[in-house]
């Protein structure tokens, strides 16, 4: 086995059971459920019930992982391929972060590791639509599977990853809590194209459907952090009766943060936003976030290296007749989120 650069802390990582922990406790309306017939993976423990359980006893593969951007979201990540990596003697894992989170530079990415005789690698996306061709072109070559955000219309071998619409459900209803009374919103995210911007906004606007809640627009921003809080001021300054800001991706909880302190309005406008960035868990236990979505990525790693790896063996049976494998989700308020905030620490070795 071979990581690419493994970091000094992973060695802390004894047991890939941590991440269960992070949906300990969590009530069924909370704990998100595949469609019919489609597969809603339990966090794993690396035993033989997950994708390619066992030591991987065959041929020598290679695969990657590739991310959509250099967020800490995807720390967590590595966590999980590196755990997977430990457990098959057999694969290589390489971890590919694109430089400026374009999707041209995931094509660059994808070109030079097909180029190096990859086997298999499991990507995020960032502009499914417009990447279809090359997901196809690559799974006529080798084994290809989306995570984190997918590209349903290609001929990847599965997703793995967050039901991005139930996500969406569920931090409308986080929405609808913060604003009993109504109100206006936006919503803010880096690239709406994306298929889990896409899913997660379809899904806010159907847990609003009949609310007084209104939503405004949504403004992207490049997954540049600073347009992204720049946004979100001209948004204060632009609609002084703005009652609450929505972030799709996780540096987008920590921008919005920052533009309302600077317009001292924490407090006066609610914020919903997703995932466990540091800032963003800070602001739900000082109550100035009123809430965030989290996902768990460092299934996203474990499970998409575990299912290439047993895919590339021969064996398909983990890949669902829908080719969608969905890892829960779980809404984070002040009442929960120290215990989450020591969890998740764990996994990124601190």
């Amino acid at each position: 086995m071979k990581f690419a650069s493994k970091p000094a802390s992973w060695a802390a990582l004894s047991s890939c059971a941590l991440a269960g922990a992070l949906l300990a406790g969590c009530s069924p309306q909370n704990q998100q459920t595949a469609d019919s017939g489609t597969s809603t993976a339990p966090a794993s423990t690396g035993s033989t019930g997950s994708p390619g359980a066992g030591g991987g006893a065959g041929k020598a593969v290679k695969v990657a992982f590739v991310t959509n951007n250099a967020s800490d979201f995807w720390t967590i990540a590595r966590r999980g391929c590196e755990k997977a990596d430990t457990e098959l003697d057999n694969v290589s894992v390489e971890f590919k972060i694109p430089a400026d989170g374009t999707a041209g530079e995931q094509t660059r990415i994808v070109d030079d590791l097909l180029a190096k005789g990859i086997d298999g690698f499991a990507i995020s996306p960032v502009d499914p639509a417009n990447q279809t061709d090359m997901i196809n072109k690559a799974a006529k070559q080798v084994l290809v599977l989306t995570q984190d955000s997918d590209a349903p219309k290609s001929n990847r071998a599965a997703y793995v990853g967050t039901d991005n619409r139930a996500a969406g459900r569920q931090a409308g209803e986080m929405i609808k809590k913060a604003l009993p009374q109504g109100g206006k919103i936006m919503v803010f995210v880096g690239e709406i194209d994306a298929q889990n911007a896409k899913d997660r906004f379809e899904g806010i606007k159907d847990a609003l459907k009949g609310s007084r809640v209104q939503v405004l627009d949504v403004r992207t921003d490049n997954t540049d952090r600073a347009k992204a809080k720049a946004n979100v001021s001209d948004t204060i300054v632009n609609n002084p009766d703005i009652a609450g800001l929505v972030g799709l991706w996780s540096y987008n909880g920590p921008a919005i943060l920052n533009a309302v302190k600077d317009a001292g309005k924490i407090g006066k406008i609610k914020i919903v936003c997703f995932d466990e960035e540091d800032e963003t868990l800070a602001g739900v236990k000082s109550g100035a976030i009123f809430g965030t979505v989290v996902q768990q990525p460092y299934e996203f790693g474990y499970q998409a290296i575990k299912l290439m790896s047993q895919t590339l063996g021969g064996d398909k049976s983990a890949i669902p007749a829908t080719k969608q494998i969905f890892v829960p989700t779980k809404a984070i308020q002040q009442n929960n989120v120290a215990q989450f905030t020591t969890e998740i620490n764990k996994l990124r070795g601190r």
